[in-house]
């Protein structure tokens, strides 16, 4: 009879611990890679319809990458929203994610979206060149219209662009010179173009702002980003797309395995994949093309709809992270940077 009833006992623990996550605690923790104006709003607006207290934790891409890792078997977030899916990808791979097809999937088309559910998209970025023309002026150099340009000499300690290790961004970068050239010619560029770089910085919104202060001539990030530091009032931004063709992120939102409360999460997928909600962005600065079919794209993306687009290998990218930052980190010896 004992050994039946610790029989039982173990069996209960053991349902406790696969459904107990599905128990909804009232509480969600977010783990942010998008804009934290846009993050606010969202929490809010999520909190007030539902019920639910939503905090978030604002992080790159990296720094969530390598926040899930570490707290693999004490995940403390239950969703990881916005930010580029190369990461996603990544963090699959490792199995932090939990699959989850949303029944709101079924307006996202297929290119934006992993069909098992390991992570759906909300927004498309496309990646380029924030200029101050002022700056630019004063050097001499007309505003870069190409990988290429980067390499001018006279741009030589005047281009910002974030670290790839700590950017989502950075990284979207990295991988499409790699995609663009192949990885021997890639990695050459990336060494040649370490040397005209001024500073790596930790975030991939970071060189807008400096670029928008005049505190370096030209910088490399999401156009939707400039365009939002140019309608603050960084009046001399000037943006740019490479004519060779550029990478474009797919900003995603996914379940983190064993995370606190599964439940809110799916419910906050949900949410998100709405074509309402994904319109909030625009409202506070962010300019990214929307992926719900029904959505209405911000105007401010009209500039920047005609940019050429590579084929971009998000699968690829997301599983050659570490081969990739390995590779850069040897070819420029360029640190991470901690602020």
């Amino acid at each position: 009879m004992k050994k039946i009833i610790k029989y039982l006992a173990i069996m209960l623990l053991t349902a406790g611990a696969l459904f107990g996550a599905d128990k909804e605690t009232g509480h969600l923790l977010i783990y942010a890679g998008l804009m934290e104006d846009y993050a606010i709003k969202a929490t809010k607006e999520f909190e007030k319809q539902t019920g639910i207290k939503t905090e978030f934790v604002r992080m790159s891409s990296g720094e969530t990458l390598a926040r899930v890792r570490a707290e693999k078997d004490n995940m403390t977030a239950s969703v990881w929203y916005g930010g580029p899916v190369d990461a996603f990808v990544a963090a699959n791979e490792e199995g932090l994610l939990e699959p989850y097809v949303s029944p709101e999937a079924v307006n996202i088309p297929d290119n934006f979206k992993d069909k098992s559910g390991i992570w759906t998209g909300i927004y498309v970025g496309y990646l380029g060149f924030v200029g101050n023309k002022k700056l630019l002026k004063e050097i001499g150099v007309e505003m870069p219209q190409s990988w290429a340009d980067l390499l001018n000499p006279k741009l030589k300690g005047e281009l910002v662009t974030a670290h790839p290790g700590s950017s989502g961004t950075a990284y979207t970068m990295l991988a499409t010179i790699i995609q663009l050239k192949g990885e021997k010619d890639g990695l050459e560029y990336m060494k040649q173009l370490h040397g005209q770089i001024r500073q790596y910085t930790k975030s991939g919104t970071a060189p807008g702002t400096m670029v928008g202060m005049g505190e370096t001539a030209v910088g490399i990030t999401f156009l939707h980003d400039a365009i939002k530091y140019r309608k603050e009032g960084y009046e001399d931004i000037i943006i740019s797309a490479p004519s060779e063709g550029t990478g474009f992120e797919i900003g995603g939102v996914a379940i983190l395995k064993n995370g606190p409360d599964q439940a809110a999460a799916k419910k906050f997928v949900d949410w998100v994949l709405t074509a309402k909600t994904q319109e909030i962005g625009q409202t506070v600065g962010s300019y990214q093309f929307l992926t719900n079919k029904d959505a209405n794209n911000p105007p401010e993306g009209k500039e920047i709809e005609k940019a050429k687009l590579i084929e971009y290998d998000f699968q690829w990218a997301g599983k050659s992270r570490k081969e990739l930052l390995d590779k850069f980190s040897a070819a420029t010896n360029a640190e991470i940077p901690t602020k």
